[in-house]
């Protein structure tokens, strides 16, 4: 019964999860792209209040025309919109998704005994770890580095580094599944505390500056900005390492740090093509079409380096191969599957201890056991190729229970 509410639980929660993401995300890229798309001023009442940019455009069947201030604007507004529940809700639903899912059974879906023998609670230790000293550093980086000369370009080789020493060490400590999603939760943590942490008090002091009439220090919007433009190059990388999990080729490589590391930098060079592209348009920088090409060149040369070996062909024999009774997957099954998913515990809701369950779960057995190899997971129970050869046998001659 736990895990029937437990499942209910996931679902919700990834689907609360998936809906905040996409408003935050959502809103910051409209804002990148809007900083990105502004142009001076036209109307001379627009100059003398201070607007330093501005925007027409059409959506949904209006005209909309935002504009940005350089500094305060002549008085504040009644109605003030904050935009910070989209990324605090997103790290909520995600930290809670993230507990359900997997400090909750992390013997199941934390540990990888063949990498790291620790206890759970070990375990959830150092993977929650990983957020904080993530973040301790990070921050030190930026705040260390980012007043220099090129302070953005050392800031962003030094974080790259630390973001690839923290995928391989994710990766060597955790079952592959687990680390990907610990480090796009790792950085996404990170993402969440610069706008707690940097990006809304500054916005407070702004407005208290104002309120009071005292002059705004522009420190504070430029640190706001800095940390947002971090956040939206750290969005792709994330979001690969969140979906990842539903594509096990690619966490159960033998170099899967490395798998994770190319895919994020592809995405961040992308997301680069997309930040600069609207102000190509404005004639301010080149065109940006290289970094697309080159996140697309790093995202074709991980596929062909990771891609499976050429089969031997398979010799056509004379006799037909015996065919595979229930009796001998029975044995599998009760020696590899019932811990899980048997009379005690029912992962999913789903049992393999009786004929009729079999019959009714033999496609996902045949796709999770054999073609995916994502089951058992992290292989706990150490089932072998034959037994996973045995099962397609099975399934192949028409999966019979009788």
């Amino acid at each position: 019964m736990e895990s029937y509410y437990l499942d209910w639980a996931n679902l919700l929660l990834r689907w609360l999860h998936v809906i905040t993401a996409i408003a935050w995300v959502g809103s910051s890229f409209y804002f990148v792209f809007l900083d990105s798309s502004l142009t001076p001023p036209v109307d001379e009442d627009l100059k003398k209040q201070g607007v330093s940019g501005e925007l027409w455009a059409l959506h949904g069947g209006g005209f909309y025309h935002p504009v940005k201030f350089a500094g305060a604007p002549p008085q504040l507004p009644k109605h003030l919109h904050w935009f910070y529940w989209e990324s605090y809700s997103t790290w909520l639903t995600g930290f809670s998704l993230f507990t359900v899912s997997y400090l909750w059974n992390a013997s199941s879906y934390l540990i990888d005994k063949s990498l790291m023998d620790w206890t759970p609670g070990a375990a959830i230790g150092v993977a929650l770890s990983f957020f904080v000293v993530f973040w301790m550093l990070y921050d030190t980086i930026c705040q260390v580095f980012g007043k220099r000369k090129n302070g953005d370009a050392i800031v962003g080789a030094l974080v790259a580094v630390l973001v690839c020493f923290a995928s391989w060490l994710a990766c060597h400590w955790f079952a592959g599944r687990a680390a990907f999603l610990l480090v796009g939760a790792m950085i996404a943590t990170t993402m969440s505390a610069n706008v707690f942490f940097w990006i809304i008090p500054g916005q407070r002091t702004m407005v208290k500056c104002i309120e009071e009439g005292k002059p705004v220090d522009p420190i504070h919007g430029q640190r706001g900005k800095q940390r947002s433009v971090h956040n939206t190059y750290f969005t792709l990388p994330v979001l690969f390492a969140m979906l990842s999990n539903h594509y096990s080729f690619t966490y159960s490589h033998p170099q899967n740090w490395l798998v994770l590391v190319l895919m994020m930098l592809a995405g961040a060079a992308i997301r680069q093509f997309f930040v600069m592209r609207h102000g190509y348009k404005l004639g301010r920088n080149r065109h940006p079409i290289a970094y697309a090409l080159v996140g697309v060149a790093v995202i074709i040369g991980t596929i062909v380096w990771m891609q499976p070996a050429p089969q031997a062909p398979v010799v056509a024999s004379a006799a037909a191969p015996a065919a595979v009774g229930y009796a001998e997957v029975q044995k599998v099954l009760e020696q590899r599957c019932y811990q899980c998913h048997g009379a005690h515990l029912q992962m999913k809701n789903v049992r393999f201890d009786s004929p009729d369950q079999v019959k009714q779960h033999a496609t996902q057995i045949y796709q999770q056991a054999v073609l995916t190899k994502t089951m058992p997971l992290n292989n706990a129970t150490g089932i072998t190729d034959a037994e996973r050869a045995l099962i397609g046998q099975w399934f192949q001659g028409g999966a019979k229970t009788e």
